[in-house]
């Protein structure tokens, strides 16, 4: 895993311009501890810092291979879980290897596949290859945008990287937000290709971005696609097990210590039990690691959470045997300043999972301390429908975002955030860019002429989950974890997985009558019952209201120190919220605390330029 960014020019050598691509290069450092370099053509210069997971000796980057007609040189981050396969099918075609990493084997798979190695990668990848053969600049991002890939058009050229920092950096580029960009802040929904940055691109999950002397086009080489289901029930739970099997048995590929996240819930849980299974046939221990709380009184179930972690976290630990390590967090790490931001610089924008964000840096630096790579049940819910709301009639009937109907956000107003009317109703007009985005996203979706109105409703259920809430969760766990040099997994994410689940009829998806039955039938045997029939919990926070009050004196600081941050909230409603009782803080008022704290380091650390219409 690691941190690319590159330049492309066809109007100026670059092979002067090398301290641009250092100063660009040098903001992915906390993606790649172990190592920089650099690759400066005329028209092309390529970044890289690295994080060594295999081939540690071997796998430096940019890479490059010399053909007859020209260098291919690539700046790659992520891992092929297929590489073995695809280096022994590229030794009988030929193509000799220097090393064992998994980077030479994509190099190589690209000078004799072109682009259309792309179809032959199974893995978590953004990659950006110069061809020097023809003069072109190839991005690829994996299919589901586990790994993020951000792109800027200039004049002659194009500038790429990791993270939109990384662009940031260079000085042709201008931090401006406008009100696009600021309606996908507010909004808590994730319009695929937008980078909120003016300017910038994303480049979607399954495509391909080409960047010639001729301008610049997308291929979308992979999409959610309908095949007709024609496996049993019985046979679905077996194929789905054999799935999870093989692909957790080739993310425990690494030349690092490895571990697992481990909630307690049926999804961590199902991989931490076979990662434990497969490590034991190798004759090597599984590590796991569990976040929990240290707080003031017992814990307090709610419409959220209904039990804690860490029981059910231990039960599953003493039934597979993992060496497990409890990490437990207080009141002043999550409300620690510098915590937040170090989250807000790392997401680069404000406005994510709070307090959740907080806690997961947390978890992931100390998880750092012992491990480089991290496997975790992030996607289940999208995959097998998971979210309690999935089975609300109120959800399923409302034409918007089921996640938005759901956290009781009006679509008709945004009333509980505490963000001031006139921006969220006017000049953003928030409910109308959810009614667009959320129109968009649902014709797109696939589909069988003459199919069932309601699994055509669920079909459309699961696709905007997977298209539009996952990104964002994918690029919160990446963004967290890579900012402390961590590598994380997610083997739900495998595209096999994912393309046979979502075309398995949402009657099968809950033969049971509950959330995710053929993942709980799948891996029931692996389990402890207790755990394979525990109910959905959200990632969990904190209960102690320590926590509250240093938000309320942090937001009343804030409020007396007139910050520009405000000016985008209620003032009135946010200093008489900040001005009660903890305990009387509604989770409205406490995300609302989360946002403006967040927006008001945003505002300090990146200094953008705001210019909303």
């Amino acid at each position: 895993m690691c941190g690319i960014t590159g330049w492309i020019s066809f109007d100026r050598d670059l092979t002067r311009e090398e301290a641009d691509l250092a100063a660009m290069t040098a903001t992915m450092a906390c993606r790649g501890p172990d190592a920089e370099g650099s690759w400066l053509a005329r028209h092309a210069a390529l970044g890289h810092r690295r994080l060594a997971v295999i081939d540690l000796a071997g796998g430096a980057q940019p890479m490059a291979v010399d053909t007859p007609d020209g260098p291919v040189a690539m700046t790659y981050s992520g891992e092929a879980y297929n590489f073995t396969e695809l280096r022994d099918e590229l030794r009988r075609r030929g193509h000799a290897f220097r090393t064992a990493s998994d980077t030479e084997v994509v190099l190589r798979g690209y000078v004799e596949w072109g682009p259309a190695l792309a179809d032959r990668l199974n893995g978590m990848y953004a990659l950006g290859i110069w061809d020097g053969r023809t003069d072109r600049l190839v991005l690829i991002r994996d299919r589901l945008g586990i790994k993020p890939l951000y792109y800027h058009p200039t004049e002659d050229g194009v500038l790429f990287g990791s993270e939109a920092k990384a662009i940031l950096a260079h000085p042709l580029v201008e931090p401006v937000i406008d009100t696009d960009g600021f309606r996908e802040l507010f909004g808590f929904v994730k319009t695929p290709g937008a980078a909120v940055w003016s300017g910038m691109r994303e480049v979607r999950p399954g495509t391909v971005v080409t960047v010639d002397r001729a301008g610049l086009r997308e291929h979308v080489y992979w999409k959610l696609a309908v095949s007709e289901h024609r496996d049993d029930t019985d046979t679905t739970v077996a194929h789905i097990g054999e799935l999870l099997d093989d692909i957790v048995t080739r993310q425990l590929v690494a030349d690092v210590p490895l571990c697992v996240l481990l909630s307690g819930g049926l999804d961590s849980s199902a991989l931490t039990a076979l990662a434990a299974k497969a490590m034991r046939e190798r004759g090597e221990p599984a590590r796991s690691f569990t976040v929990d709380y240290e707080q003031r009184g017992d814990f307090a179930p709610d419409e959220l959470r209904g039990s804690r972690d860490a029981p059910f976290a231990r039960e599953l630990v003493a039934h597979v045997g993992t060496q497990h390590h409890d990490i437990r967090l207080d009141h002043r790490e999550l409300a620690d300043p510098s915590v937040r931001a170090a989250t807000v610089t790392a997401r680069d924008l404000p406005f994510g999972f709070g307090e959740a964000d907080n806690s997961l840096y947390l978890l992931f630096r100390a998880i750092r301390e012992h491990s480089t790579v991290a496997l975790s049940g992030e996607s289940a819910d999208e995959v097998f429908g998971g979210y309690p709301w999935f089975h609300l009639p109120v959800v399923q009937q409302a034409a918007m975002f089921p996640w938005v109907t759901a956290s009781g956000l009006d679509p008709s107003g945004h009333p509980t955030k505490l963000i001031h009317p006139d921006l969220l109703l006017s000049t953003l007009d928030i409910p109308g860019y959810w009614a667009q985005r959320y129109a968009e996203a649902v014709a797109e979706v696939p589909g069988p002429d003459g199919e069932d109105p309601h699994e055509r409703r669920m079909r459309e259920f699961c696709y905007v989950h997977l298209t539009s809430l996952l990104g964002m969760l994918l690029d919160r766990k990446d963004r967290m974890s890579m900012a402390v040099g961590l590598e994380v997994r997610v083997p739900f994410c495998d595209h096999r997985l994912v393309e046979y689940v979502f075309n398995t009829p949402w009657s099968m998806k809950t033969f049971d009558g509950r959330e995710k039955s053929l993942l709980r039938a799948a891996v029931r045997g692996l389990l402890p019952a207790s755990v394979a029939d525990r109910r959905k919990a959200l990632y969990p926070t904190t209960q102690d209201p320590r926590y509250v009050t240093a938000l309320q004196r942090q937001v009343a600081d804030l409020l007396s120190a007139a910050h520009p941050a405000a000016d985008y909230f209620d003032r009135d409603a946010l200093r008489t919220a900040a001005a009660g009782p903890p305990e009387a803080v509604h989770r409205d008022a406490r995300e609302a605390f989360e946002r403006v704290l967040d927006m008001a380091t945003w505002l300090d650390v990146r200094r953008p330029v705001i210019k909303l219409s």
